[in-house]
C-alpha cells in the first residue's frame, strides 16, 4: 500500500516546501534529540578528518626538506626526504616509507569505518524513535514518498550540521597538536589547498552517507501501518 487516503477517500500530496518546513520545524522541537543523535556524526567525521589533515600537515611539512623540521619528523616517527634534497632511495628507508603508507592506508580505512558506523547508528536513532508521529501523519493521509521525503530532508540537515561542526573539530584538535610538536613550522607550511580539499570530501561525504544511512530507515518506517505505527514503543 503506497498511500493512504482520508476519510473520503482522497490522499494527501504536500509538496516539497511543505516537507522542508516540517523537517526544519521537527528539528527545532526536537533540539536536544537532535544535538544526541547528531554527535554521532561529529565525532565520526572529526576523526576522519583529523587523519586527513594531519596527513597534509605531514606532506607539507616533508617538502621543502630542511634539517630542523626533518628532526622533528623523525622525533614524531615520521619519514623524512634524503639530506641531499632527493627521496631516501635505501631498501631501508624505502621500507620504512612503505609501512608508514600502509599505516596512513589503514588509519583511514578505519576512519572511514568508523564514519559509516556512526552516521548509520545516529540516522537509525532519528528515524526509529518517530514512529508514532509517522503514524500520525499516515493515519491523516501523508503519503509513503511524503514521508520517506520527509526523514531523508531532516537526515540530510543533520548530516550537513554535524558534518560542519566535525570537520571545525577535527581540524583543530589536529592544529593544536601540530603545533606541539612542530611550533611555528605548521604556520609556515600550512597546506591551505589540501586542508580545502580534505574539509570538501569530509563534507560530501558526511552529507551523503548521512542521506543513505537514513533511507533504509525511513522506507521501513514509511511502509508501516498507521496502527502498527501507532502502537510503537519508541
Amino acid at each position: 500500500m503506497t498511500e493512504h487516503a482520508l476519510a473520503g477517500g482522497r490522499s494527501i500530496s504536500l509538496p516539497m516546501s511543505k516537507a522542508l518546513e516540517i523537517s526544519l520545524r521537527s528539528l527545532k522541537i526536537r533540539f536536544g534529540r537532535s544535538l544526541i543523535t547528531t554527535s554521532g556524526i561529529i565525532l565520526a567525521i572529526a576523526f576522519l578528518m583529523s587523519v586527513w589533515s594531519n596527513n597534509e600537515i605531514i606532506g607539507s611539512l616533508r617538502a621543502p626538506n630542511k634539517s630542523d623540521i626533518n628532526l622533528l619528523l623523525q622525533k614524531n616517527g615520521h619519514e623524512t626526504m634524503a639530506a641531499s634534497g632527493e627521496a631516501a632511495t635505501s631498501p631501508e628507508a624505502m621500507a620504512r616509507l612503505e609501512e608508514e603508507r600502509s599505516k596512513q592506508a589503514w588509519l583511514i580505512s578505519l576512519s572511514l569505518l568508523v564514519c559509516v558506523v556512526g552516521i548509520a547508528n545516529a540516522m537509525l536513532m532519528s528515524v526509529t524513535e518517530r514512529f508514532r508521529e509517522i503514524g500520525t501523519m499516515k493515519c491523516l493521509g501523508a503519503l509513503d514518498s511524503f514521508i520517506i521525503k520527509l526523514f531523508l530532508l531532516e537526515s540530510t540537515f543533520q548530516g550537513a550540521a554535524g558534518t560542519a561542526v566535525g570537520i571545525v573539530l577535527g581540524l583543530l584538535m589536529t592544529l593544536a597538536l601540530a603545533f606541539i610538536d612542530y611550533g611555528m613550522f605548521v604556520i609556515d607550511y600550512f597546506p591551505t589547498a589540501g586542508i580545502l580539499r580534505s574539509a570538501l570530501a569530509a563534507i560530501v561525504s558526511g552529507t551523503l552517507l548521512s542521506l543513505v544511512g537514513a533511507m533504509l530507515p525511513a522506507y521501513k518506517a514509511a511502509k508501516m501501518e498507521p496502527v502498527e505505527a501507532m502502537r510503537s514503543d519508541t
